[in-house]
Parts: C-alpha cells; sequence; structure tokens
C-alpha cells in the first residue's frame, strides 16, 4: 500500500514484523518488505519518504528510496525532522560528528562521517586538515550532495572539497562513476598526519579517498613490535604499516606494491620523515614477490599483509577465502621463529570468525605455529551502528610464530 503524507511525502506501509526490527533501531527496509507498487516504481532514486506501520499508521521514520535495490530504503531521519531537509539539518549531523573526533584526536585527520554509523547512511566523508574527500555510494545521497556541501561550509570551511563517487556500489544504485573537484585545486597530493607521522595521499587519483584511516590502531600495534625488527609491508599502498614500523625503530623496511604512484608517495614520505636510509620499494605482484623470496630463503622478523578485498560478493567468498589462506602460508614462511605477522580484511562478506579459520589454515599450512597477540578491527573514527554488526568490516590479527 502507497499513499501520501500531507507534506507530500510517498508512504511505504510495512507489516508489524517489519515495523517492529525498525522500531528496534535498524536503519534499511528491504525491497521484499512492502509491495512495489507502480507509483513505488515510478518514484526518482534517492526519493525521500515516509515509513509507516500498516494498519495503525504509526510513523517509523524519514528514509531515502530507491526502487531497484534489495536495500530499498535507508533511514535519514525521524518522523519529526522539519522538511525539507535543509543546510540546517545537515549542519548539526555535521557537528555531532566533529564534536566526537575532537575528542579522540588532537589533529584534524580522521574518517569524519562513516556512514548509517554516523546518521548519514550512505556517506562517507575523510578529513585530511583543510581538505574534505566525500564519497557518496547511494543514490539517496548522491541527490543530497550540493546541500551537504553547503553544510560542510558552514561547519569547517574547508579549503579543498573532492567528491570521489567512484566505488562499484553506485553502479549498484544506477549511478555513474567521478572524481572530481568542487572547491580549491584541482590536482596535487594532501599531507596525512597519524600517530606522529607524516604521509603524503592521493585523494583524487588513489585508492577510495586517498587514504584508510581504518588502521590506525593496527598501525601503531605494529610499530611497537618493530624495534630493531627487518621488516616487510606487503600492500604498502602509501606506506601506512611500513613507515610506522619505521618510525617505531625498524632496522630496515622493504615495502611492496603493484601502484607505482602509491610508492613514490610512500618514498617521499620516508624521505619527509627521514627514514629513507632504512626504507626500500618494490614494484611488484605481491604473491608473486612472497613466492620468489621464499625460494631465495629470504627472511624477516615482521611481515605485513593488508591486502584490498579478496571476498567482493558472495560469490567470490570461496576464492576470497582461499586467497586469504594463501597469503597466511606464504607470509608465514617468510618469518623468522619469535617473529610476528599482522594480517587483516576488509571484506564485508568475510566474518571475522572465517577469516581467522583461514589465517588459522595458512599457518598450519606453512608448518608453523603461534599465539594471537592481538585482534582487532577499525579505529574509532570508523564506528559501528548498534543494529548494524556486519558492517564491522575490517579484521586484523597479529600472530607471533614460534
Amino acid at each position: 500500500m502507497t499513499t501520501e503524507t500531507e507534506t507530500g511525502l510517498a508512504v511505504i506501509a510495512l507489516s508489524q514484523r517489519a515495523a517492529r526490527r525498525l522500531r528496534g533501531g535498524h536503519p534499511w527496509i528491504y525491497s521484499n518488505e512492502f509491495a512495489m507498487t507502480p507509483a513505488l516504481k515510478a518514484l526518482p532514486v534517492g526519493t525521500l519518504v515516509q515509513a509507516e506501520e500498516e494498519g495503525s499508521g504509526r510513523r517509523l521514520g524519514l528514509y531515502y528510496f530507491n526502487p531497484h535495490t534489495l536495500i530499498a530504503a535507508r533511514r535519514l531521519a525521524g518522523s519529526h525532522a522539519d522538511l525539507p531537509l535543509g543546510p540546517d539539518f545537515f549542519v548539526n549531523r555535521l557537528r555531532q560528528a566533529v564534536a566526537l573526533r575532537d575528542k579522540l584526536f588532537d589533529r584534524p585527520f580522521y574518517r569524519l562521517i562513516h556512514a548509517e554509523a554516523d546518521d548519514m547512511p550512505g556517506l562517507i566523508i575523510d578529513r585530511f586538515g583543510d581538505t574534505l574527500v566525500l564519497q557518496a555510494n547511494t543514490a539517496g545521497m548522491d541527490s543530497l550532495l550540493p546541500v551537504i556541501v553547503e553544510a560542510l561550509e558552514t561547519v569547517l570551511a574547508p579549503s579543498r572539497i573532492i567528491l570521489k563517487n567512484d566505488s562499484p556500489s553506485r553502479t549498484l544504485e544506477g549511478l555513474e562513476l567521478e572524481a572530481r573537484v568542487v572547491k580549491g585545486a584541482a590536482e596535487g597530493r594532501v599531507t596525512v598526519e597519524e600517530n606522529g607521522i607524516t604521509y603524503f595521499c592521493d585523494p583524487v587519483g588513489g585508492q577510495k579517498t586517498g587514504w584508510f584511516y581504518d588502521h590506525r590502531d593496527n598501525r601503531a600495534f605494529a610499530a611497537r613490535l618493530a624495534k630493531g625488527a627487518k621488516v616487510a609491508d606487503f600492500y604498502t599502498y602509501a606506506g601506512g604499516f611500513a613507515l610506522a614500523c619505521a618510525a617505531g625503530g625498524a632496522a630496515s623496511v622493504y615495502a611492496v606494491d603493484r601502484s607505482e604512484s602509491s610508492l613514490a608517495l610512500a618514498t617521499e614520505a620516508a624521505a619527509a620523515n627521514g627514514f629513507a636510509d632504512r626504507f626500500t620499494t618494490r614494484r611488484a605482484d605481491v604473491f608473486a614477490e612472497m613466492e620468489r623470496l621464499g625460494r631465495e630463503n629470504e627472511t624477516f622478523d615482521l611481515v605485513v599483509a593488508d591486502p584490498p578485498a579478496f571476498v567482493k560478493n558472495k560469490k567470490s567468498l570461496k576464492s576470497g577465502a582461499q586467497g586469504y589462506r594463501k597469503l597466511a602460508r606464504l607470509a608465514a614462511s617468510l618469518i623468522r621463529p619469535g617473529g610476528v605477522l599482522v594480517i587483516a580484511s576488509c571484506s564485508h562478506h568475510m566474518t571475522a570468525e572465517h577469516f581467522a579459520a583461514e589465517v588459522a589454515q595458512g599457518l598450519t599450512d606453512a608448518r608453523r605455529s603461534g599465539r594471537i597477540l592481538r585482534s582487532s578491527g577499525a579505529g574509532p573514527d570508523h564506528p559501528v551502528h548498534p543494529a548494524l554488526p556486519e558492517s564491522a568490516y575490517l579484521k586484523a590479527q597479529v600472530i607471533a610464530l614460534d
């Protein structure tokens, strides 16, 4: 059933069962939970709608709607919100997010908005000082970008705003991929400050928003184990773990990645931090390089293996799991007795339990044993929505090997 409120918003009427789930805090409405009428199908993607419980008419909140996706509606506000949702609405959301991050960090380098967990579903904003990088992964958020940019001007007045709208999820939402600058310089790397280290990233041409703040705490932990160590960082990207280990006192760091431009940023940052004499890079496929090093009996005290997502969807779960097992096996074979493995997965569809099982099997295949020193996820600027525990996508283990 679809009606229309006095405000002109279309109404989605849900069963008592679906309504109960929403009242419990879940922020999504699935396409199989209501009748997809011709009127609903005709709504433009990203349209704001109101959800109600069928029969009682009890209002459940304001959602933006996409008739073409499994997650058909995502909660944006309670039914009491003033319409239209203008800059003031988003100014308040942004100020709440800034206030939280100000409690966590003393410098403005962090994830500012983490989608549903910050009550802005489908939106990512990373902050690099006075540069902001936005990623709108849903049609609803994409349609709201002009008003969100206006709100950002009010709250932070950044010198540079970049839209990095190139994630695969946008294709599922029927959106075009793009990367463009809406304010400030069109080109140029930005500086990242993390754990007392200066990094460089490319927010336009790099991966995702240009940097991965989610591993901040994991990099700090790895650095504590790196003093005097010979370190290898596979999938180093712009040198995240590699430079953290160098700052921690590593005797040498070997950073491997397939991206020449990323390695150039890592090399530049190594020089800027005074680590150039202990820092070496190699452009190579990681699996091939691990196998080469194994054939040459090369070993390290600490190995980091932080790959991109091996499991991009449920169909690739089996092959991706085999990839993590192989990665653990090859990495473990390069570690000296008493050394440490840091291994991670950012695959949303790979559960923590499944990841741990594949890593354990990889160690067994390498005929190595050890003990887990740390199991962790993303840092606190990547909060998890209480009703969406599956959104805790990052898994990391630190393992001391015998």
